[in-house]
């Protein structure tokens, strides 16, 4: 049966094509980006799902009042299988980041753009790709009448962009009974263009607003203020140290080491003669599992009670985001060695095992006790102006969601 789902889904090209263009042109921006929410993707989706073929789509509203409806739309659906107890899922996200500098880009991001293979518009890859890929594989078994071993679900969550509090956070707190133990999950929201990378496990991550308040004055006299740009310098100067103290390695990460870096700045005065007194910067810290943020915390505390006393400003600090390293899913987990199995039978290539310093939706999983793998064929284009997707990596990634669904 298995070569028979391999050819259905090697007929849906057009397909692909059809949903992601009705897809790119129903925008889902958060509020945090200027947008509505997921709402009329998910209207879209819900009686396209039920037109495939499926019995039943369950909507899961997170509350949100920040957009206009109050509340953030994922959807669940599940092409039934012999084992009623097991599903195999394979969880996208609808939501999109804003396209940016339109002059950047070349067509109109939300009309899809097909050249040969190739698919361009906002949110073809990030996270479409992910969302199409599963649903080619459904159609297949629901079109072949097919019946797998197990369940087989699609889970398409909201809020993946802006954090995932009404989105994957939200459904496994408040609907746990959507998920089984033995349940299996693939997030198809990272890769390489070789397809061989395989995330099982992830840095914390610490996104950490740092305000300097000193005293503005007119820059022809400073001793009657105290200038925070200074400060911040000063501040800034010494996150390198950071690296030195907590020095652990793990050649499983790219880096293999904690990263601290100071990235945004906040404007603070406007005119050039005007000693500001007041500076805002932001630091991004991708920190190995191995240290508790706490910690990390207490040692910039530290870096900033030196500024103060240098400088005479006071320092406070804000989370932006903050996440604890939720624990690896084990390399040899039923999950990891289908998935390396069938990426290794349809792109006949060596999959390898990897941790990144970025953030996925696995990560909620896996505080759940779940074990979630990481995979899909990208181009590295996401977030980027005339984002793409390849049409022929869709159809592939199907086909090991297939093979993966068929060993299991």
């Amino acid at each position: 049966m298995l070569a028979a789902i391999h050819r259905h889904i090697e007929s849906s090209a057009q397909f692909i094509i059809d949903l992601q263009r009705a897809l790119v042109a129903i925008p889902a921006l958060g509020p945090l980006n200027g947008g509505p929410g997921e709402k009329d993707k998910a209207e879209f989706l819900k009686p396209y799902l039920k037109d495939m073929g499926f019995a039943e789509v369950r909507e899961l509203r997170a509350p949100d009042p920040a957009v206009p409806c109050g509340y953030r739309p994922s959807l669940a659906a599940i092409v039934p299988g012999a084992n009623r107890a097991k599903t195999f899922w394979v969880i996208s996200h609808t939501d999109i980041v804003p396209p940016g500098d339109l002059a950047l880009w070349d067509s109109d991001p939300y009309t899809l753009k097909v050249d040969g293979d190739i698919l361009i518009g906002r949110g073809v890859e990030d996270n479409h790709q992910g969302v199409v890929s599963s649903l080619v594989l459904a159609k297949a078994l629901l079109d072949l009448k097919s019946t797998p071993a197990l369940n087989f679900g699609v889970l398409l969550v909201a809020d993946e962009e802006t954090g995932s509090k009404y989105g994957l956070d939200y459904v496994v707190k408040h609907h746990p009974e959507l998920f089984g133990p033995d349940d299996l999950f693939l997030v198809p929201d990272f890769g390489e263009p070789n397809s061989e990378m395989i995330e099982i496990a992830e840095k914390s991550m610490l996104w950490l607003k740092v305000v300097v308040e000193g005293k503005q004055c007119h820059a022809s006299t400073p001793k009657a203020g105290i200038n925070s740009l200074l400060a911040a310098s000063a501040f800034i100067t010494r996150v390198p140290s950071l690296h030195q103290r907590f020095p652990l390695q793990d050649p499983l990460f790219d880096p293999p080491h904690s990263t601290f870096q100071p990235t945004k700045k906040e404007a603070n005065v406007e005119n050039i003669n005007t000693i500001p007194g007041r500076d805002v910067f932001y630091l991004d810290c991708r920190v190995m599992p191995g240290y508790d943020l706490d910690d990390i915390m207490a040692a910039i505390h530290e870096l900033g009670d030196e500024v103060e006393r240098e400088h005479g400003v006071s320092i406070r600090y804000e989370y932006v985001q903050r996440e604890q390293a939720a624990p690896p899913t084990p390399a040899d987990s039923e999950i990891v060695t289908l998935l390396v199995a069938a990426v290794r039978a349809v792109y006949h290539n060596e999959p390898k095992l990897q941790g990144i310093g970025g953030g996925t939706v696995a990560a909620y999983l896996r505080r759940a006790g779940h074990k979630a793998a990481v995979w899909s064929t990208l181009m590295h284009n996401a977030h980027q102006p005339n984002e793409r997707s390849s049409i022929s990596c869709t159809l592939k990634d199907a086909k090991v969601m297939a093979t993966m669904l068929s060993n299991a």
